[in-house]
């Protein structure tokens, strides 16, 4: 059975939030607003969890998720070796629209996906996604829409599109990013970090943090930096949230 909870009333928020917590237990997915666009999450502890929420999408292991986590701490607890620049660029922009490709901790016990060793993690700026986090724990979550469909940037358009497959939605009104842009993308594997899809934080204001970034263009901050020096992306796929959340080639979280 599914519910729907109007988060903006603080009755319906405490009882959305537990619903969804029960949920998550349950390895079932639910819909949870972002600061971005509405994604669809389920537990990134169980591989169970994760395919319902690959096949909730229509789509295969090829695209595995993000991972949205409620505090920068996390970061190392999830991830590994992390590059002094991309822990420069969470602490400036966490939360907010900047998704991190690491190198995930090989100890954990998950299956994203086909992810090559690496996480993609994202701290929303969202106060019902990080209060939700702060009781779930990291969840894998998606854009909340078919792929190859529009990102939702409402409760509504993400119900129209994934229905019955999601036990739990909670309604935190339309996202500000109205034309379902995602976040900016950046991968942090390699030994200079780039953007792999740019997003609602502007390429500028990265630089203004890590001055030698290279752009989705593959130009880096300074002349000697050039695509052909760039290092290898993680597999971001075609569609919008491979670590990512727009449907938009390629496009969180």
């Amino acid at each position: 059975m599914t519910t729907s909870y109007d988060c903006s009333d603080p009755v319906q928020r405490r009882e959305g939030l537990t619903a969804a917590q029960r949920a998550v237990s349950l390895k079932q997915c639910i819909v949870l607003p972002t600061d971005t666009v509405y994604g669809i999450g389920a537990d990134a502890f169980s591989p169970q969890a994760v395919a319902t929420l690959l096949a909730s999408k229509g789509r295969g292991r090829n695209m595995p998720p993000p991972v949205l986590i409620p505090r920068i701490q996390t970061l190392d607890g999830l991830a590994t070796d992390v590059h002094p620049d991309a822990r420069r660029l969470a602490e400036a922009f966490w939360p907010g629209g900047l998704t991190l490709i690491c190198h995930a901790q090989p100890s954990l016990t998950w299956d994203l996906g086909d992810t090559m060793g690496t996480v993609a993690l994202r701290m929303p700026d969202d106060d019902v996604a990080l209060e939700l986090l702060t009781i779930t724990g990291p969840l894998a979550v998606s854009s909340a829409n078919r792929t190859g469909h529009p990102a939702a940037t409402t409760a509504a358009d993400a119900a129209a599109q994934l229905a019955e497959s999601v036990a739990v939605y909670l309604d935190a009104g339309p996202r500000t990013a109205a034309d379902g842009t995602g976040s900016t993308i950046v991968d942090a594997t390699g030994e200079v970090l780039r953007v792999v899809r740019q997003g609602t934080l502007p390429l500028e204001r990265l630089r203004e943090v890590v001055p030698d970034i290279i752009g989705i263009d593959g130009q880096g901050g300074n002349a000697e930096t050039d695509a052909g020096q760039a290092p290898p992306a993680a597999d971001t796929g075609t569609d919008a949230d491979t670590r990512t959340d727009a449907d938009q080639a390629p496009s969180d979280r």
